[in-house]
C-alpha cells in the first residue's frame, strides 16, 4: 500500500480558528491578520518546511509575539549614522515622547483659546526659525524630494514655455534605488538646462545659459559621492549675484539637514551659511543629520516660501500631525541619537568595544564609521568594531534583539558607535549564543 502523504493531516482552517489561543488572539488581532498567518503556517507545512504537527504550536506562536506592527527593532551595529535601509534617523526620547502624545486629538489645527481653525504646523515651523535665524519663513512637507518638487513646479511660472531649471552636470545626482533627482524634476513639465561638465562648472556657464525660459537657477549638494582632483564649483554667493541680475529665484537642495557648521564635518554645508550666501529657498531632509522624523523641511526668504505655500500641491504634499510634533521636539531639545553617535567619545568607545571582544573571545579592528544616507560622502568616523566570522552575521540578524553588523571581506564586523550602551549586554549575549550554535 502507498504511505499516505502527511500533508494531508494539515489542520483546516475552521480547526484551527477553533483553538482557546487563535480564539484569545481575536482581542487584539483582527481576522484577516489571523487567517493570513494561519494560512502561512500551513503552507510552510504543505512546502514541508515545518512538520504538520508543528502547524498549531506554530500558529500559537506567530499570535503571541505578533506585535502592534511588523516591523522589526533592530540595533544597528554597522557604524552607519544615517543607515536609509534600518529608517535612517533613530528618533530622540522626546521625539518619541512627542509622537504618543500627538496621537490621539490635538489642536493641530485649532486655537484652543477661540476655538477657531488655525494653521498646521505653528509649533515646527516656529521651532525651525529659532534654529535658523536666517530664514524669514519656513515650509515642512513630507520629505525632501517632496520639497524639491513643491519648488520647480511652483517657481516654474517664472519662464516662459518649458520653463528650465539651470543645474550644473556635476549635480546630477542619483540616489538610493535608483531614484534620480532629473527624473522627478522633468515630472513637473520644466525642462533641464545642464552646464558645465562633470568636475568643473563656471560661473559663466550658468550665465550663458540664461534665458527668457529659465524659471530657476538650482544648486544640489553631491551629498552621496564626491569628485575630487581638477574640479571646480560655484558657490552660493556668486550664483546670488547672478539670480539678481536675472531677477531668478535661487533654490538650493543640501540634503543632509545641518542648521549650522559642525567641526565633525568641516566641508558638509549647512542651512544658514546658504541662506545667508542668498538662498532664496533651501531645502534639506529631517530625517538625516538633523536627526528627527522623515519630513523635507523648506526654510527662506517669505515671499519664496510663501509662493511654494499657497500652490496646491502644497496640500497634496503636506506632512502630518505626528512629523510635524517629533521634528518641533527633535528641534527643541538636546538630546539626538545622530548627534551622539557622531561626536562619540572615542576613548569610551574603544573602552567599551574592548569589553564586547573580552566577554566573547573575539578581537577588535579598527574600524571606519559613516555618516551615510547622503551626507559628508567619503568622511572616515574613526572607531573600532568587534570582529567576528562572516558566518555569524544571520543568525545575529535573526536573534533577539535582532543585530544588523557589517559584513566585510569576509568578517562580520560589530560597531557600537551607534548602539545605546545599554545594549551592549544583549550585543555580548547574542553573540554567544551565535558562536555556541556554531561551536
Amino acid at each position: 500500500m502507498v504511505e499516505s502523504d502527511p500533508r494531508r493531516s494539515i489542520p483546516r482552517t475552521d480547526h484551527l480558528l477553533a483553538l482557546p489561543e487563535v480564539i484569545a488572539a481575536g482581542e487584539r488581532l483582527n481576522q484577516a491578520t489571523i487567517k493570513a498567518i494561519i494560512s502561512e503556517v500551513q503552507n510552510a507545512a504543505r512546502a514541508g518546511e515545518i512538520p504538520v504537527a508543528e502547524v498549531a504550536p506554530a500558529i500559537t506562536s506567530k499570535l503571541t509575539s505578533r506585535s502592534a506592527s511588523s516591523l522589526t527593532p533592530v540595533l544597528n551595529a554597522t557604524g552607519i549614522l544615517v543607515h536609509t535601509n534600518l529608517g535612517r534617523a533613530p528618533l530622540s526620547p522626546a521625539a518619541t515622547q512627542a509622537i504618543t502624545e500627538a496621537a490621539g486629538y490635538v489642536d493641530v489645527e485649532m486655537d484652543l483659546g477661540t476655538g477657531k481653525r488655525s494653521k498646521r504646523g505653528t509649533g515646527a515651523k516656529a521651532a525651525l526659525l529659532q534654529a535658523s535665524p536666517a530664514a524669514e519663513d519656513a515650509l515642512v512637507v513630507n520629505n525632501g524630494a517632496a520639497a524639491l518638487l513643491l519648488a520647480v513646479t511652483a517657481v516654474r511660472g517664472r519662464g516662459t514655455g518649458s520653463g528650465e531649471i539651470i543645474i550644473s552636470r556635476g549635480e546630477l545626482i542619483e540616489i538610493g534605488a535608483g531614484f534620480r533627482l532629473t527624473d522627478l524634476m522633468t515630472t513637473t513639465g520644466s525642462s533641464l538646462r545642464e552646464v558645465g561638465t562633470t568636475n568643473r562648472t563656471h560661473v559663466a556657464d550658468y550665465a550663458e545659459a540664461i534665458s527668457d525660459d529659465t524659471s530657476c537657477l538650482l544648486k544640489v549638494h553631491t551629498s552621496n559621492f564626491r569628485v575630487e582632483g581638477f574640479t571646480s564649483s560655484v558657490d552660493v554667493a556668486e550664483l546670488r549675484g547672478l539670480a539678481d541680475e536675472h531677477n531668478l529665484p535661487l533654490i538650493v537642495d543640501l540634503g543632509s539637514g545641518l542648521f549650522t557648521p559642525d567641526p565633525a564635518l568641516p566641508d558638509e554645508p549647512d542651512i544658514d551659511t546658504a541662506l545667508r550666501a542668498g538662498a532664496d529657498l533651501v531645502i534639506v531632509s529631517g530625517d538625516k543629520l538633523l536627526g528627527g522624523p522623515q519630513a523635507g523641511l523648506i526654510l527662506g526668504r517669505t515671499e519664496a516660501v510663501q509662493t511654494l505655500a499657497k500652490h496646491p500641491l502644497a496640500r497634496a504634499l503636506r506632512t502630518d500631525k505626528l512629523t510635524l510634533a517629533a521634528l518641533e521636539a527633535t528641534i527643541t531639545h538636546t538630546a539626538n541619537p545622530i548627534h551622539d553617535a557622531l561626536h562619540i567619545d572615542a576613548v569610551h568607545l574603544r573602552k567599551r568595544t574592548e569589553t564586547l571582544a573580552e566577554a566573547v573571545g573575539a578581537t577588535i579592528v579598527d574600524h571606519d564609521g559613516r555618516v551615510g544616507g547622503g551626507g559628508a560622502p567619503g568622511v572616515p568616523l574613526s572607531g573600532w568594531a568587534v570582529e567576528l566570522p562572516e558566518a555569524f552575521a544571520e543568525p545575529l540578524r535573526r536573534s533577539d534583539p535582532a543585530i544588523v553588523a557589517r559584513v566585510h571581506q569576509g568578517r562580520c564586523l560589530v560597531d557600537l558607535r551607534c548602539v545605546p550602551e545599554s545594549e551592549d549586554n544583549r550585543i555580548a549575549a547574542a553573540i554567544k549564543r551565535v558562536r555556541a550554535d556554531n561551536a
